[in-house]
């Protein structure tokens, strides 16, 4: 494919795109496919001559979308929102393009300086402490992980390594393997503090852990992986109060900013908490700027050596959205949630499980888990709508998150209706 025919396909590719997003509604939104459904489907090895683009195309409708679950459907109201927006979509494909490997300043002086300003700015909208930007000379700084489970990792082995050192500056004759024997992370079954859990966006009091870990020198992480992205709204910045007692801070902008994935934004209080732990320096990775002060090498932030230039799809999405669009964006989708929490407030076979303060609402049939497994098998065999469910204490619940970009009133009094209907089915089914 040379450029010429490179600029014909991408056009092609773009209609498509724009086509599926458009079009997505009309899908069905969870698949009719079997485990092992595409291996019979496609050649058992690599062809020996080229396919056609046209070939694959067409094979994309054929093969692939059979199988694709649509998270981006109006009608997807499972697990948490992955973002997507055609801006970051654009972002991509100009990241695709330069192809650069940022794991030094000299690697690409632009992928590494423009994703330190757009954690300043992300860092700025949450209203962060100063402690955790990277301008003006501060300590602390940000960097784009690829997922929270990588960022809470990244803030383990940085904790564990920062305790080895201070222990061994103390003592020593202390050997690396007799103080690991010793230490203990302490967690929950979040692992971490959180704001914002996965099964019912609850919120630990960061109040009161806070200064107990300052006080007793404990590294305390945050883990915002879905909430964070609300805290750039006023009126939801007071349930992020309490970080400035953290170590470290992580949200995903790849959930619920409209930054595609992968985009997992981390600040640490102290950056050289991280680059003491990951610190790489092979000769052929060194360059005259390292140690100048004046750059990050993020390689020394994180756990793999190379890494792509995502903060693009930061700098077109912020630009293109504005803290005011993004703002709207999230508070439509509280709206949402608060409209669907009012629909089965109104029906006295329902119950919600706990309070609804961001864009997830837990509920169920009043009854016994039994009957709540069934509705939701009902739910998900009828593949009209998509949700999952939690266990809150010894209670099955059902899920529903308000996903999608493009939902809309119209598609969650559907579903609701829907799911009425399915819970009719279900309460006659258990009377007979």
């Amino acid at each position: 494919m040379n450029a010429s025919e490179f600029r014909r396909r991408g056009k092609e590719m773009v209609d498509y795109v724009a086509n599926y997003m458009e079009g997505i509604e009309g899908r069905q939104v969870y698949p009719d496919v079997e485990p092992g459904y595409l291996r019979p489907l496609i050649p058992a090895a690599a062809p020996q001559e080229p396919d056609t683009f046209e070939d694959i195309i067409n094979d994309v409708e054929k093969i692939i979308m059979p199988g694709v679950t649509h998270w981006h459907s109006p009608y997807f109201f499972a697990y948490f929102p992955t973002a997507s927006s055609y801006p970051a979509m654009l972002a991509d494909m100009l990241c695709g393009a330069i192809g650069c490997i940022g794991f030094s300043w000299a690697a690409s002086p632009a992928c590494t300086e423009l994703e330190t300003v757009m954690m300043d700015w992300l860092g700025k909208m949450l209203e962060l402490p100063k402690a955790f930007l990277n301008e003006k000379a501060g300590e602390g700084g940000g960097v784009i992980q690829g997922s929270a489970s990588e960022a809470t990792l990244v803030a383990l082995l940085a904790a564990r390594t920062k305790v080895i050192h201070r222990l061994q500056a103390a003592s020593p004759e202390l050997t690396q393997a007799a103080i690991m024997e010793k230490l203990v992370a302490y967690s929950s079954d979040q692992m971490v503090a959180t704001l914002g859990t996965t099964t019912c966006c609850s919120f630990d009091n960061l109040l009161e852990v806070g200064p107990i870990c300052n006080k007793e020198d404990i590294w305390l992480h945050v883990d915002a992986a879905y909430a964070g992205s609300a805290f750039i709204c006023p009126e939801f910045r007071h349930l992020l109060n309490g970080v400035e007692f953290a170590d470290s801070f992580n949200f995903n902008p790849h959930k619920w900013l409209l930054v595609n994935f992968d985009c997992s934004a981390m600040w640490v209080k102290k950056r050289t908490d991280l680059t003491g732990a990951f610190r790489l320096d092979p000769t052929y990775l060194k360059h005259s700027h390292q140690d100048s002060g004046l750059i990050t090498d993020y390689r020394h932030w994180q756990i793999p050596l190379g890494r792509r230039f995502r903060s693009l799809k930061m700098w077109f999405v912020f630009r293109m959205y504005g803290v005011k669009g993004l703002q709207a964006y999230i508070r439509k989708h509280v709206q949402l949630s608060h409209e669907f929490e009012s629909l089965v407030r109104q029906d006295p076979r329902f119950e919600i499980c706990v309070e609804v303060i961001l864009g997830l609402v837990c509920f169920r049939l009043k009854g016994s888990n039994k009957v709540n497994e069934a509705l939701l098998q009902r739910i998900n065999s009828a593949k009209k709508i998509h949700l999952v469910p939690c266990h809150l204490r010894d209670k099955f619940v059902l899920r529903f998150a308000i996903c999608s970009r493009t939902v809309e009133s119209a598609h969650v009094q559907r579903a609701w209706e829907h799911i009425k209907e399915l819970a009719a089915d279900v309460l006659r089914a258990e009377r007979e």
